[in-house]
């Protein structure tokens, strides 16, 4: 009863809240409460069918699902049984596309699938293509998700513009499970049979034709994702039990998968707003919610409903969870920081820092109270490498192409002794999932997002909820300018305060909304909040005025800062007419002579009666990105 009392506390006082599987199934007959689901697909039919039938039953009871595809060979390859050739990947994804319309969550949203496929594989650029609206529709997939599991030899060839070879994954079995140096020794092997003429089918391209081809469809329908493998498997405490295939639905999750074993998460965010004092992170308070949300998320694992036996099993041997935070915003708000500032990216780093120190140590006094998890020996925690010293192992394996800051502020050596004396609990502990419908429960600005908009409209299949920015109405108060004109151009240019004379330029900076923030500040906190994680965090990029220059610019930084994922990418909609004339540079449009990798942000400021462009997501507004939380 104390610590049904310690939970409900936490839980009411909204310093904590549980995924939203966990609010939805808890006391029902199947109270099937994780979050996220990652499998991979072996090749042959049997497997496929198998896995098929794996994320109808997982998604009937609100899981999101991630699924590997990279295993199935390639269009045109060999069937042994048949003497035939295959049709490739695409016709299946068209199924699974169709099985996620089927079955929906419980009924209550979206059934949600995000399909990953490695760089190499020979389908590789008709996969890029699944979410076009034009095209054979036969071969298009308009309600799943897809995502690029890049690793990192091609991310060189593309720095040094070299060439790309793409194969049939029956024909190089071995490239699934390799990162790092060893897979860059195997690829190169067969590249230099491939050349002889010993690898049929294979293909050579210019590797930067195909990084253009995927910014060129990730601008246009959204997709794939880009996702980086060998910053997923290097940084991974858990390699020495198997590789990390893909992530999950909302790229957040980086567990292991393989034909035994579903990877499991279960989820749960901190607010951080909840958490501040005197300028800063209140360490004492957040200890204290970290530890409870950390028992109560390594309680879900053992009463949780599986719907299938492998996800039981992984999740009772390698006990992973994924610590959140949300109302990251609503904290910049109250420490009277901008987004787009170096204050900003400082507190990003300090407060990610702190959430992953108590986390980690939440997991070893369980581990001195419960046991540690099973797979536990081997691992890189039992190795005393904690996740911040594997980023110098991620700069070794790529040979450099590693630039982030190195700093800490907290004791890190004592967690260290901590975790070789008493072990870990979990296997994984951290994870920023995207928050989208718990942070509407708390009334906070979901995950690390800046604010999309101070006057918008969020839409999910409970209905619509309009949203203000209560900060910006409490300021604009203060000063005496909050009346009906002011609300009136608050609608007229979609919540943006750029073009309105009479707010002061400091409050402009502070309530800039997401396609008003520059596209790089999103990128360098982000940065700092992965050297402590040790899975992955669901990073939107928005980006106003995109070019082609500008998306290479901020994916190759990505992984220069060694992001292990990044999420949807939304633009401005080029298809909304605006509302009257105006000129470039009112949101984010950049100059491209100078700053972080060439970007920066203009300095013109827009003329007061230019009202912005009608701000609409990319060519995907999908509720299904709630899947996770």
């Amino acid at each position: 009863e104390a610590r049904a009392i310690e939970f409900y506390e936490v839980l009411s006082s909204f310093d904590f809240m549980s995924s939203t599987p966990t609010l939805f199934n808890s006391g029902t007959l199947r109270s099937q409460l994780s979050s996220c689901y990652l499998t991979t697909v072996p090749d042959d039919l049997d497997g496929i069918y198998e896995s098929i039938k794996e994320n109808a039953l997982l998604s009937k009871f609100a899981g999101g699902l991630g699924n590997d595809w990279t295993r199935v060979r390639a269009m045109g390859a060999h069937i042994k049984g048949t003497n035939g050739e295959s049709q490739g990947v695409v016709p299946f994804l068209k199924v699974v596309n169709d099985t996620a319309v089927a079955v929906n969550q419980g009924g209550k949203r979206k059934g949600a699938v995000c399909t990953y496929l490695e760089t190499w594989h020979l389908d590789i650029e008709e996969f890029l293509e699944l979410r076009k609206n034009t095209g054979d529709d036969r071969r298009r997939t308009h309600d799943m998700n897809t995502a690029n599991w890049i690793p990192d030899l091609f991310m060189k060839r593309v720095m040094e513009k070299g060439d790309w070879t793409l194969f049939s994954p029956n024909n190089v079995p071995d490239l699934h499970d390799l990162f790092g140096a060893d897979f860059e020794r195997a690829y190169i092997a067969y590249e230099a049979q491939a050349e002889r003429g010993e690898l049929k089918p294979s293909r050579k391209v210019a590797a930067s034709d195909l990084w253009r081809k995927m910014l060129t469809m990730l601008f246009e329908t959204g997709h794939p994702w880009i996702t980086f493998k060998d910053a997923c498997n290097v940084r991974s405490p858990q390699q020495h039990a198997g590789v990390v295939h893909s992530s999950n639905l909302c790229t957040e999750i980086t567990l292991n998968t393989s034909d035994t074993e579903t990877a499991v998460c279960n989820l749960g965010s901190i607010n951080l707003l909840q958490h501040l004092k005197d300028g800063g992170i209140d360490h004492d308070k957040l200890q204290r919610t970290v530890k409870t949300a950390m028992r109560m998320l390594d309680n879900v694992i053992d009463i949780n409903y599986y719907a299938v036996k492998k996800a039981r099993d992984s999740n009772m041997r390698h006990r992973p969870v994924g610590l959140g935070i949300m109302g990251f915003q609503d904290a910049l708000y109250t420490l009277r920081v901008p987004y787009a500032s170096m204050e900003a990216v400082e507190f990003a780093d300090h407060s990610m820092e702190a959430v992953c120190y108590h986390a980690y140590w939440a997991s070893t006094e369980l581990a001195r109270e419960r046991g540690r998890y099973a797979s536990y020996k081997g691992s890189l925690w039992d190795q005393g490498i904690l996740p911040p010293d594997t980023l110098d192992m991620l700069a070794h394996a790529r040979g450099g192409y590693v630039e982030v800051d190195r700093s800490a502020t907290l004791d890190w050596d004592a967690l260290r002794q901590k975790i070789a004396q008493d072990g870990m609990r979990n296997s994984n502990c951290v994870a920023i999932a995207p928050t989208a419908t718990i942070s509407n429960i708390i009334g906070v600005d979901a995950s690390i997002e800046p604010c999309f908009g101070n006057l918008s409209v969020k839409s999910n299949l409970s209905g619509e909820f309009t949203v203000i920015n209560s900060y910006l109405v409490k300021d604009l108060k203060r000063l005496g300018l909050w009346d009906d004109v002011m609300v009136m151009d608050l609608k007229h240019f979609d919540g943006s305060l750029r073009p309105i004379d009479r707010v002061p330029q400091d409050m402009k900076a502070l309530y800039a909304t997401a396609f008003e923030v520059e596209t790089l500040w999103l990128v360098e906190a982000a940065a700092r909040r992965q050297k402590w994680i040790d899975q992955a965090q669901s990073l939107n990029i928005y980006m106003a005025g995109a070019s082609g220059k500008k998306l290479d610019e901020t994916y190759k930084l990505a992984w220069l800062r060694g992001l292990k994922t990044t999420y949807y990418l939304r633009t401005t909609s080029a298809t909304q007419v605006e509302k009257s004339t105006g000129r470039t540079g009112q949101l984010n449009a950049v100059s491209m002579s100078s700053g972080v990798a060439g970007i920066s942000v203009a300095q013109a400021a827009p003329a007061a009666d230019v009202p912005a462009t009608d701000i609409k997501f990319c060519a995907i507004d999908d509720p299904g990105c709630e899947a996770c939380q």
